[in-house]
């Protein structure tokens, strides 16, 4: 398994990397299927981490645990039900999620496994799909939760969850991660308000990519956010949230106001 990161160095110039404990080492490439060993390293300390990649588009699942459909009283669907997050919504580990300037109401993490595509895929089967996933990553859904029913006429999910910075993505992409036995944890302030399995998905990952290429183009870097379970919950002004996903790591996000 490799763990990818992107990351800024003391000068500001973007670089990528295998991470290995407190080491990275680097490559060049434009991406990290095309990318190649530089054969210099650098310490973790040395560099400030950001999203591990940066999707044209993140798809954001709804409804796709069997716990939180049973909670919420919803039949489990045929096909994945989904909403675009634009690319200005990503951030990485460390940076801070910023209040909407024109909004004051409740703010809501969402902890989610990511399926990262690796190459561009349009209708394959799920036998295919495999191939076209690069690895997993940790997100944080965020949403402006009073948004949402804003206007009885028209349920606003992709504006309550399309401000800036309300997609935490990192802090890896993990490679080859075998996700039976893997929980999704969430911490809000250092208490855990989330800790889920991802085997309880209803549509599972493979299936989620040829459904959604059926739908749409998936191009490299693009993420798939594969939607939450129970525990979801508002935060406030200076919360600090963390999603940890083993073998990934965690994803850690300050709310500013």
């Amino acid at each position: 398994m490799t763990l990818w990161v992107r990351y800024f160095t003391g000068d500001g110039a973007l670089g990528l990397g295998a991470l290995d404990g407190e080491r990275i080492a680097e490559y060049r490439g434009a991406f990290y299927t095309d990318a190649q060993p530089t054969g210099r390293t650098l310490a973790l300390s040395e560099v400030r981490l950001t999203s591990p990649c940066a999707p044209t588009q993140v798809i954001a699942i709804w409804n796709n645990f069997h716990a939180l459909a049973q909670k919420l009283g919803k039949p489990a669907p045929v096909h994945p039900l989904f909403l675009i997050k634009p690319a200005s919504t990503v951030i990485g580990t460390g940076a801070p999620i910023r209040r909407p300037q024109r909004y004051t109401g409740k703010i809501v993490f969402e902890g989610e496994l990511g399926i990262v595509i690796g190459r561009q895929c349009r209708n394959v089967t799920v036998e295919e799909a495999g191939a076209c996933i690069l690895g997993y990553t940790a997100v944080n859904d965020v949403t402006a939760i009073e948004v949402l029913d804003e206007d009885p006429n028209f349920a606003q999910w992709t504006r309550s969850k399309g401000y800036d910075t309300f997609c935490c993505l990192g802090p890896a992409i993990a490679t080859d991660l075998d996700l039976a036995g893997v929980h999704v944890v969430t911490t809000l302030n250092g208490v855990e308000r989330q800790n889920y399995p991802v085997a309880d998905m209803i549509i599972p990952p493979l299936e989620l990519v040829s459904r959604l290429s059926g739908d749409l183009t998936l191009h490299p870097g693009d993420v798939i956010a594969c939607g939450t379970s129970v525990g979801v919950g508002s935060m406030k002004d200076g919360a600090q949230i963390s999603i940890a996903i083993a073998g990934i790591g965690e994803l850690r996000n300050t709310l500013l106001g």
